[in-house]
């Protein structure tokens, strides 16, 4: 008996509590069907919980009507049809479908007016009604941008000129004298060097104070690699100065990336293995330097020692030098010795240019020299580069959108017995095309070209392997003349692991041997962020055009990528 009043008590209480919070109802009519039509277009909700919610409705209601031209809408008191329905009746009355807004063109920049209205004149411009509220809002954003963080702007004296027309006097409300940035202060990592804010972020002393402007440049943190931003930026205002404080942290930057390739000498049968070591130093004595060491042994006895440095704002200017160290040698036929300095200039983030000179030295190492197409030669050039980058900050795994990087070189080859004139081109450029969240295209192109009288052998490009077409062993192929696509469907299947395909494809040309052939690369691969960094694996085919398949033409290459 208990437990059946204990249930009936219940079902009473859940019947009380929900008839007493049930939903009040509103219904809002126009004085004429054709407001009642146009009330209807602009849509109102019609339930609500309490008395305020309704009377709030009404009021949104009218304010929207006003926005769009019906300043004169007027309603009738809220009637109380029952217990839970409300009714009102708007009438809207005429719709100013214009407005010719007089302003102080001393206060006023009229080329601000003019990419808002085409037609502005020394003391008014023309206006729709219904964008005043997005045209006030971009007129003071303007005018905060130029110093004034404070500014408001309103219409004054609105008053009908003619049937569906206003006018209105524009009221501009700021400090007297604009606001000045007069210090920076970094908070966290006060070594940050300074250069990279005047010349990368573009935030400086003496410039005038806007947060969004601030904003949108510190945004920039997240594309940069040795620091980022703690938390948004902090400004003090006092009655004669501006303080900007920054709040930053140095991160992890240096990196350790490393490779292992094995597969079967089609010839010999036997298993052979091929790698390389590379070393990337970024900013350890807090100037934003970089300085990379690679070391790279191939197939074929071939091995490669290469240096950069990378100095960025020499003498607190946007110019930076960059110096690199080449060192090639085949075997015991040749060696190749190539170096360039080369001054480059921020323009901004995202873009940079280069010029340099190139100089090139390659010695003979055979005693009797059986090949004639292996020669002493020295080469001097000068070279002009252009380099794009978009950075992906959300991504661990893929940190790098897109880039591009086109260089031209003029110069002249010299041998014991004649002298060439040479042009180079180089190609290099990427982009992820995103799909959703967890697919996506990887697009590569890389070509060069070498245009010369004569060629000769140790001066060839040299492609093929893991960073080149894949399926073919490191820098196996000779070439005048390339141009490598690689693309990948991107699985990612967590913030750490993703999966891919691999299909390559190549053409190239060697004129010395007057060789034009077309390469193919198919395959499959993977990547995981592990603690130690970004572990790859990829397996892969090569085939030449008229080549049938060979599985014993695979190759596996293996590499990490650690930061530290």
């Amino acid at each position: 008996m208990k437990r059946f009043l204990f249930l009936l008590l219940l079902i009473y209480t859940s019947f009380f509590s929900e008839f007493y919070s049930q939903n009040l109802h509103l219904k809002i009519k126009g004085a004429s069907n054709i407001d009642s039509h146009t009330i209807d277009s602009i849509g109102y909700s019609k339930t609500h919980k309490d008395y305020a919610s309704v009377k709030n409705e009404i009021e949104t209601l009218q304010n929207n009507l006003s926005k769009i031209g019906y300043i004169e809408n007027k309603r009738t008191p809220i009637n109380k049809v029952n217990d839970s329905t409300f009714t009102t009746t708007i009438q809207l009355k005429k719709k100013y479908n214009t407005i010719y807004i007089y302003y102080n063109n001393a206060t006023i920049d009229a080329s601000i007016l003019k990419t808002i209205s085409k037609r502005v004149f020394d003391t008014y411009f023309e206006l729709e009604f219904k964008t005043i509220e997005s045209t006030l809002q971009y007129i003071n954003s303007k005018n905060i941008e130029k110093g004034f963080p404070f500014s408001k702007l309103r219409l004054a004296n609105i008053t009908p000129i003619e049937d569906f027309k206003l006018r209105a006097d524009l009221v501009l409300e700021s400090n007297k004298k604009p606001r000045i940035i007069n210090n920076i202060v970094i908070r966290g990592y006060e070594m940050f060097p300074k250069s990279y804010l005047n010349y990368y972020f573009k935030i400086k002393p003496n410039q005038f104070y806007s947060s969004s402007a601030i904003e949108r440049k510190t945004e920039l943190f997240r594309s940069l690699n040795f620091a980022n931003q703690i938390k948004p930026p902090e400004v003090l205002f006092t009655k004669d100065s501006t303080t900007l404080y920054l709040y930053i942290e140095k991160s992890k930057s240096n990196s350790f990336n490393g490779f292992l390739g094995f597969g079967t000498n089609t010839e010999t049968g036997k298993l052979e293995f091929d790698g390389y070591l590379d070393l990337n130093l970024t900013n350890n004595l807090n100037y934003g330097e970089s300085l990379k060491l690679l070391y790279k042994s191939d197939e074929g006895n071939q091995k490669t020692f290469e240096t950069k440095l990378s100095l960025p704002y020499l003498f607190k200017s946007p110019i930076g030098i960059n110096l690199q160290l080449h060192i090639f040698k085949r075997d015991s036929l040749f060696s190749t010795v190539n170096q360039s300095a080369k001054l480059d200039y921020l323009i901004n983030s995202n873009h940079k240019i280069y010029s340099g000179i190139l100089a090139s030295q390659s010695s003979n190492l055979l005693s009797i020299n059986t090949n004639p197409n292996i020669k002493d030669y020295t080469t001097k050039a000068f070279t002009l580069a252009y380099e794009y980058k978009k950075a992906q900050p959300n991504n661990l795994l893929f940190p790098l959108h897109s880039n591009l990087y086109l260089e031209t070189s003029l110069g002249k080859r010299t041998t014991s017995d004649i002298s060439d004139k040479q042009t180079g081109i180089t190609i290099n450029t990427s982009t992820i095309i995103n799909l959703n969240k967890k697919n996506s295209i990887f697009l590569r192109v890389d070509s060069s070209n070498l245009i010369s009288n004569s060629y000769l052998e140790n001066e060839l490009f040299r492609f093929g392997g893991i960073n080149s077409i894949r399926g073919f062993e490191e820098n196996s192929l000779l070439a005048s003349f390339y141009g490598t696509i690689n693309t990948e469907y991107r699985l990612q299947l967590g913030s750490n692991l993703y999966v891919h395909t691999i299909t390559d494809a190549s053409y190239f040309e060697n004129k010395i041997l007057n060789k034009k052939e077309k390469l193919f690369g198919y395959g499959f691969g993977l990547g995981i962020m592990t603690k130690s960094g970004l572990f790859k694996l990829n397996y892969a085919n090569g085939k030449s055009e008229n080549q049938k398949f060979k599985l014993s033409n695979s190759k596996v290459h293996i590499s990490l990528i650690s930061q530290f």
